[in-house]
């Protein structure tokens, strides 16, 4: 049956096909909202990336009706540690399986599911829905009509393959388009506040049975100024994503000659080349910055397009993915006459502050942490350690302290107009 309501818009166009713009679309597109993706590549990206996602995201999964099927194909992580570099020994951790399997009925623990196969999932998804998925649309160009300071409408400037350049409206346009986003960079130029790193790090994904040989966590940190690594394990049998740190300024082919001696010096049991299989590994740098707003007009950025952090710890992908929530909550308001456009600008208001007063000092500490000149006092000058040790014997403390997490959410539905 059409929709006979009067609706504010018509359209909202989403510009990049990863993990962000595939979220919002699906949640658009389960609420009628007409919504589609114009993505630059001509498949989905099969890159090793971020496989795990903290407790604030998994709201967004559960309203997106993707939950059950990660639960059943992927794995929900209880627990996590940090290791002595040289004894592999516990410093601090938790298991998570007794405060949060259950939190108002919901499993609120990390969930894991391999972010090519999350993707594949939310693209079909989409489709079925209703929502449109180009491939091979190079958005090349971003504007918007003027009329006063809001645009009428928004357009995008797409190349499609073996064509020519071609303007696309929509009543919004929203950049998921990832960290070199074409959306924020036509608003802003090179503008990007923050800083990179003076690091280098290089994520694998790597077949060894850390848990059946040597009892290790779905997720261990080991804490060292030059050696730290991460390996958290990403399927049923035995992949880890392993990350670790590097030498900057290598070439990609020295990195991966360099591999196999770095794994023999620093995975348990000193494994040679033959005891374990990579399937995939790449360099990465990392980065702490956030776009001086995340709306301009009818022109909205969201995930890596808006801001970007460092991997330990996974706030990453996780704030991108309470981003689109949030984001999805002020389209649904505008779209059911519930909220003035004026939300939007709450949107990046409180956006931009969650990642000021939550997502950039924490996963900042996080790499601070792993990386420590020191591990063996570490615990004696980390509070967050400390407080895990002690709800090891304190559940509510243990369960208070992993729900904080939950700070970087923001309920936007709170603006609604009251009836």
């Amino acid at each position: 049956m059409a929709d006979t309501i009067p609706r504010p818009f018509q359209k909202v166009l989403i510009v990049g096909a990863g993990p962000s713009g595939l979220l919002l679309a699906l949640l658009l597109a389960k609420h009628s909202i007409p919504v589609k993706i114009l993505e630059a590549a001509s498949q989905l990206d099969q890159q090793p990336r971020a496989a795990h996602y903290g407790t604030p995201a998994i709201p967004e999964f559960i309203r997106a009706g993707i939950i059950d099927q990660m639960r059943a194909d992927g794995l929900v992580l209880s627990t996590m540690c940090w290791r002595d570099p040289n004894s592999h020994e516990i410093i601090a951790g938790f298991d998570a399986s007794k405060v949060l399997s259950d939190v108002d009925g919901q499993d609120l623990r990390t969930h894991c599911y391999v972010l090519q196969d999350l993707d594949e999932m939310m693209l079909t998804e989409v489709r079925k829905y209703g929502g449109e998925v180009e491939f091979d649309a190079e958005v090349v160009g971003v504007g918007q009509d003027e009329d006063g300071e809001i645009g009428r409408r928004a357009w995008v400037e797409v190349k499609r393959k073996g064509g020519e350049t071609e303007r696309e409206e929509a009543d919004y346009v929203v950049g998921c388009d990832g960290a070199n986003s074409i959306v924020r960079r036509s608003l802003f130029g090179d503008e990007f506040p923050g800083f990179t790193w003076d690091a280098q790090i290089i994520a694998t994904n790597t077949f060894y049975d850390l848990e059946g040989k040597f009892g290790w966590h779905d997720a261990n940190f080991i804490v060292h100024p030059d050696n730290f690594f991460m390996a958290a394990r990403i399927t049923k049998d035995n992949l880890y994503r392993i990350t670790y740190g590097e030498t900057p300024g290598l070439t990609g082919e020295e990195y991966i000659a360099r591999q196999p001696a770095i794994f023999e010096a620093i995975l348990p049991g000193h494994p040679k080349a033959d005891e374990y299989k990579v399937i995939n590994i790449s360099p990465y740098k990392m980065h702490q910055r956030c776009a001086t707003k995340f709306r301009v007009g009818r022109i909205l950025l969201a995930a890596d397009a808006a801001h970007l952090c460092n991997p330990w710890g996974g706030l990453g992908i996780t704030g991108g993915f309470v981003d689109v929530g949030g984001l999805f909550d002020c389209l649904v308001g505008i779209w059911e006459n519930k909220a003035d456009e004026d939300i939007l600008e709450l949107y990046s208001e409180k956006r931009i502050e969650k990642w000021k007063t939550v997502i950039d000092p924490i996963s900042q500490e996080n790499f601070r942490r792993v990386s420590d000149k020191d591990p063996k006092t570490r615990l004696e000058r980390d509070e967050f350690m400390q407080l895990l040790k002690k709800g090891e014997s304190d559940e509510k403390l243990l369960k208070d302290l992993l729900l904080g997490f939950m700070e970087v959410r923001y309920d936007f539905t709170q603006h609604y107009k009251t009836k």
